[in-house]
Parts: structure tokens; sequence; C-alpha cells
């Protein structure tokens, strides 16, 4: 019988997650197991990373999506993680279908791995990499109310037992994050916390109109995100969700200083 998953977004961090022992990193460890718990095991992934983009909606269809590093400077164990998660053809063509029917012609990369806004978080979450994940990617320079409709484009598929998951950064300013880790300062700065608790308030009160024009009126969205890409993802899982969509608040933390790794599961 078919189940319906909640489309869900996890702020990923940085890639030592993996190895930190950090409140995001034993989060998305139990996420997984709690997602299973309350909806069964997911038949596939579609996983919508912040670092895959593109000018239109592009599907990655590897049978055996290659694990991309796209990272520098980190510890070398790093670098020798593997994540042999297979892919589906099928079903990115069924998503690369859907999203041509909203009105965005979309692409499919036979090539496409999976980056590491995709193999971090999916290595805690689900770490015998048995279930078949899809990429898609995000599109920078379009804005939310486009990522909602890709999203909604995408909601057939939550009703078919596929996991839809946005993979970005709530609060994701990469340069003040590396200056506080360096000078050892933990604690998040107001901005970062002023505009965490902004987001966590909109995405739970549904207020989509408030979200659409989150630079405009939330504080600190300047320093809290430098550039959309990632918040995009969160924006596809809203719209996946259907009408009138609100959030709940699965996770709430800081590592690196100034990065949230707020996450929300969505729901109509």
């Amino acid at each position: 019988m078919a189940r319906t998953l909640p489309p869900v977004f996890v702020s990923h961090g940085a890639p030592t997650i993996l190895v930190d022992d950090d409140p995001g990193r034993h989060f998305l460890e139990q996420l997984g197991q709690d997602l299973v718990a309350a909806h069964g095991r997911p038949d596939a992934i579609v996983c919508i990373s912040a670092h895959f983009t593109s000018d239109n909606p592009r599907v990655g269809a590897a049978a055996a999506p290659e694990m991309i590093f796209d990272f520098y400077g980190f510890p070398a164990e790093l670098y020798s993680r593997h994540y042999p998660a297979r892919g589906d053809r099928a079903l990115a063509e069924r998503i690369a279908a859907l999203i041509d029917a909203a009105g965005m012609p979309a692409d499919i990369d036979p090539a496409q791995g999976l980056d590491h806004g995709a193999w971090v978080p999916l290595s805690l979450m689900f770490p015998a990499a048995d279930i078949p994940v899809v990429p898609l990617s995000i599109q920078p320079r379009l804005d939310p109310a486009h990522h909602r409709a890709l999203g909604a484009a995408l909601a057939p598929l939550a009703g078919d037992n596929v996991l839809i998951l946005g993979s970005g950064g709530a609060v994701h300013n990469v340069r003040d994050a590396m200056l506080r880790r360096h000078h050892r300062m933990p604690d998040p700065p107001d901005w970062a916390v002023a505009f965490d608790g902004w987001l966590a308030d909109h995405i739970e009160a549904g207020d989509v109109a408030a979200l659409d024009d989150y630079r405009a009126r939330a504080p600190g969205a300047r320093c809290a995100q430098p550039q959309d890409d990632h918040l995009m993802p969160l924006y596809v899982a809203l719209g996946a969700a259907g009408p009138g969509a609100v959030g709940r608040r699965l996770h709430g933390s800081f590592s690196y200083g100034s990065l949230s790794l707020s996450s929300w599961s969505f729901a109509a």
C-alpha cells in the first residue's frame, strides 16, 4: 500500500558534521530512524541540494551516482567517505515529466552525482545506502515562488512513498562561520538567532507571503543568507506539501558559531 511521506528540509551544516560530536549530527542520525518508524521505509528519495544548481530544473538519472567532494580544507578522512546509493532512471524520468507538465522545462542528466549537500545528510539518515536517490537541482537565479512551484510539481511523489528531501541551510554565511570557528566563538550572533527565529515563526504559521519576501522582511537576512541558494531547497519542500502547508520544526541548533541547523517537516 502506498504511503504518504511528509516533505522534509534539513540544514546540512559543514561536512564535519559527519565526525563532530554535534547535536545536528545526532539529530540527522535519529531522523532517518524516526521517519521509518512513523511512515515506513521510503522506496526512493528525491534530494534537492543547495549545491546542485542549474538554469533550468535538472534531474540526475545516473544508475550509480558518484560522490562529489565539492569542498576543500577539511579533515582527510572526509574525502575517503563512500555512499554507494543507486539511482532510479524511471523515477528521474517521472520527475522530469511532472516538472515539464507544470510548465518548467526540465533536463535529465545521466551522469549527475551526489554533492555533499546530498550524501552528507543521507549518510547519517540512511547509512545503509540502500534507498535509491535521485538528485534535483535548484535555480539560484529564480525566486522562492519558483521553487515552491517546483515543489508543487513533485507533490504526487509523496503519496507514492518517495521522500522529498530539501538540503540547505537555514542560516548559511560560510565566511562568518569560518571566522567564528577560527576564533573559537561558539555562540551564535544576534543576527543569526533573529533570522532563525523569524524563519521558524513564519514557517510554522504557514505565512507564505512573508517567506517569499524574506529578503525585505526578515531581520538579519543579508548576513544570514548572503546568497539565496541554501534557502531554496526549503521552498521546494514547502511547495511539495501542498496549499496551506505549515512546517513543524524537527531540530534547532547552531554549529561553527553561526550555521543554523534548523530543520522542518511539512504538511498541508
